[in-house]
């Protein structure tokens, strides 16, 4: 399952954050990071599903 997460962090990267923790605190940062920026968003989606 931690792949489709990646994978789907990696597309979208708010989806594979959803997916993870649900909509929280991560979720709504992930959204402003990839706002910012595409490459953060990933990063920090990845970050998110490789901790858990």
């Amino acid at each position: 399952m931690d792949i489709v997460r990646i994978i789907a962090a990696i597309v979208l990267p708010p989806l594979g954050v959803f997916l993870q923790v649900g909509i929280g605190f991560h979720f709504w940062l992930n959204i402003l990071l990839t706002i910012f920026g595409y490459v953060p968003g990933i990063i920090h989606a990845i970050w998110v599903i490789l901790k858990k």
